[in-house]
């Protein structure tokens, strides 16, 4: 279909002159390479009340039309604004409430762009990048230099805990505070990225292993991935207590635990670089866990970890 193109000043100049020549509509049309209904359309729009065409004042007349003819914002939309602002005090990110909203209103998309623009230009009252979106600053990774030497390594894992075929392969790590103020023990679920915490009042070795009691509760652990950090010194007991088996990533290579990796950035959101441990309380911290396990993730096809486990565990 050949793409439309609107009439130029020059266009309708000529368009004007062989109208007042008494021109038919299909000769104009044919000298113009137009079509006879795009000249039809041209003169009803912009005619005079006396039927006369002027090509000016038909500039001027489409100039006024196209600057009003603008697509409504899809966030004046109350019932679309609510929504987004529902998302974001729940700290989910644009791409999360985007396809969200697709779920729930198939046929009515919005972009992630345009709540990302909105906030950028500070269009939504009482909600910013630096207050609600999880990237709030610049990213620093903890290269441990103490190392220790495992007993099994992550290229020994079977195949299930590679491909995240089951529930109960856990990826750990620790989310440090200020130097001195304790840190928090973070275990993830390879396949629904649920995410166990539990706090610590420092990287002293045995209180990591009982922290990892706690973080677990009874959950059945299948398999565990550590770094190689030197609080995890105990892991034969971590194996023993647990009966399972603990893999350690290769040194300083902290994609091979991506899914912890991951989820400790998220968990960085609400306890930055720097925060006490010590005085976080158990309420505090569970209601961290409770906002990002009850997060869409587009790894799970936009359900939570939350929805994920419960369609796995009752389909």
């Amino acid at each position: 279909m050949q793409s439309y193109q609107h009439f130029t000043l020059e266009e309708r100049e000529s368009l004007c002159q062989m109208f007042r020549e008494g021109k038919s509509l299909r000769t104009i049309a044919k000298e113009l390479g137009r079509n006879v209904s795009s000249i039809s359309r041209e003169v009803k729009r912009n005619q005079n009340k006396d039927k006369s065409y002027h090509p000016w004042r038909a500039t001027i007349l489409y100039i006024q039309r196209r600057k009003n003819c603008k697509r409504k914002p899809r966030l004046a939309d109350e019932v679309v604004l609510a929504f987004v602002k529902d998302g974001l005090d729940k700290y989910w990110s644009p791409e999360i409430i985007s396809e969200r909203w697709k779920m729930e209103h198939p046929g009515e998309p919005i972009g992630h762009t345009t709540i990302y623009r909105a906030l950028k230009r500070k269009q939504l009252e009482g909600y910013s990048r630096k207050t609600h979106l999880r990237r709030r600053g610049k990213q620093k990774h903890n290269h441990n230099t103490q190392v220790i030497y495992p007993a099994h390594t992550i290229h020994e894992r079977p195949l299930e805990v590679e491909s995240r075929q089951r529930l109960g392969d856990m990826e750990g790590d620790t989310v440090s505070g200020a130097i001195g103020k304790g840190c928090a023990v973070t275990v993830v679920d390879r396949k629904s990225r649920m995410l166990y915490v539990s706090l610590c009042k420092s990287r002293d070795s045995s209180l990591i292993v009982n922290a990892f009691g706690r973080a677990f509760n009874g959950v059945k652990v299948e398999s565990l991935t550590l770094d190689r950090g030197s609080e995890f010194a105990r892991f034969a007991e971590i194996e023993r207590i647990h009966n399972t088996t603990v893999y350690f990533a290769d040194p300083h290579s902290p994609w091979q635990r991506g899914s912890n990796e991951n989820i400790n950035d998220l968990l960085r959101f609400f306890f930055p670089k720097g925060t006490d441990f010590t005085a976080v309380s158990e309420e505090d911290l569970q209601n961290a866990v409770s906002l990002i396990n009850n997060r869409p993730r587009k790894c799970l096809g936009w359900l939570s970890p939350v929805e994920f486990v419960y369609k796995k565990c009752c389909s």
